[in-house]
């Protein structure tokens, strides 16, 4: 089957969708306004975005002012966002793209040069929120993506599709989405065949300080794998070092304490090797549901001892327990807060700090509690 090119998005069609959002409306953007804000923070609006603005400039929680709204800063940090999400992974989560080379060992190095790259991706422009569009001058069509870090997903075929979705609640079209900026498809997993993790371990510093805390690390690694959440051979070898050093000592450990680079592949046998050996895989929960609150008592733990950042320990509890459980009202509360971060924008009536702290409190909450919670 021939694909059919993108139709293009007209101002009668534009004008339409605006009538769908519900927002506030300012007049469109004109031609000199558009090429101002581009000139400005450095990037091109897709054809259909630009159409969209051209008909209304849509205000409010959520919506990027392009003329005037929260200042140069509040949209810089937007327009920032994914970049700067990607770099989170590379230093945290061993998010790495094939075409960047060998992967430095120090993590630092290793974001220098994702750095280099991804100065020369297409820029994704906000839409609402952070679903956004890649910006590429002149073309119709691209999906809607909704970023957070390298967690990204389609949220709309193309504009249209992504505003009858998030506004209309219609389902939205995606076997229509098709990939159109190499690396944001690679991140999205379609890069021609190329394996990528969807899903990465929990990202938590400092690493443990005990022998029962490393015991506990390699515990939830195993839960985590046991999900088909990835964990890279790097995490599975610094866990079985810090182990080493904290007097845990089995036969395989000593070997996968001392795996270099070019012995990763063997990092996941030996992994497996050693929670036999210390007889920690009779122990482990078998049941799903199990697991899930095993996890999150430790994402909560982690929270408290400021051991991962709060955001991203809610947002693993949203994703990863309240919703695999079946939204459980007692971890409303944190994943919602944990949602509120994510979308924030300085329109939002808490602050960052304001939705952080109250994570920090419920999670506190949470632990003081019977596990897992009733309510």
């Amino acid at each position: 089957m021939t694909l059919q090119p993108p139709r293009p998005l007209t101002p009668e069609a534009a004008q339409a969708l605006h009538r769908l959002h519900g927002a506030d409306l300012a007049p469109g953007l004109s031609e000199q306004e558009l090429d101002a804000v581009e000139a400005r923070f450095g990037f091109r609006f897709a054809a259909d975005h630009r159409v969209f603005l051209a008909a209304g400039l849509p205000l409010g929680k959520g919506w990027p002012n392009w003329r005037d709204g929260e200042g140069p800063g509040a949209l810089r940090d937007s327009l920032g966002w994914p970049v700067e999400g990607t770099l989170f992974d590379v230093r945290h989560n061993s998010f790495w793209h094939p075409a960047w080379g060998e992967r430095p060992e120090q993590p630092e190095a290793a974001v220098q040069i994702a750095e280099t790259f991804l100065a020369d991706v297409p820029q994704l422009v906000p839409v609402f929120g952070h679903r956004y569009l890649p910006g590429a001058p002149g073309q119709f069509g691209h999906p809607v993506l909704s970023v957070y870090q390298t967690d990204i997903i389609y949220y709309g075929a193309d504009l249209t599709d992504y505003i009858r979705h998030e506004f209309a609640g219609l389902p939205a079209q995606l076997d229509d989405a098709r990939a159109t900026v190499p690396f944001w498809s690679y991140v999205l997993g379609e890069n021609n065949g190329i394996p990528r993790p969807a899903t990465y371990t929990t990202p938590y510093d400092p690493y443990a300080r005990t022998t029962e805390e490393a015991l506990t690390d390699l515990r939830m690694l195993a839960l985590e794998r046991s999900l088909g959440r990835h964990v890279s051979a790097d995490r599975l070898i610094q866990a079985g070092l810090v182990a080493l050093v904290l007097d845990v000592d089995t036969p395989s450990l000593r070997l996968l304490a001392g795996l270099g680079r070019s012995e990763e592949p063997q990092a996941a046998g030996l992994f497996d090797q050693v929670m036999d050996e210390l007889g920690l895989l009779a122990g482990l929960p078998v049941e799903e549901s199990e697991i899930r609150w095993e996890l999150a008592h430790w994402w909560l733990t982690l929270i408290v001892n400021d051991s991962i950042h709060p955001a991203t320990g809610a947002d693993l509890l949203g994703h990863e327990a309240w919703a695999p459980l079946g939204y459980p009202e007692a971890l409303h509360s944190i994943a919602s807060d944990g949602a509120e971060y994510e979308n924030w924008i300085p329109a939002f009536a808490d602050s960052l700090e304001t939705i952080t702290a109250r994570i920090i409190a419920e999670a506190t909450r949470l632990l003081t509690g019977p596990w897992p919670p009733l309510s």
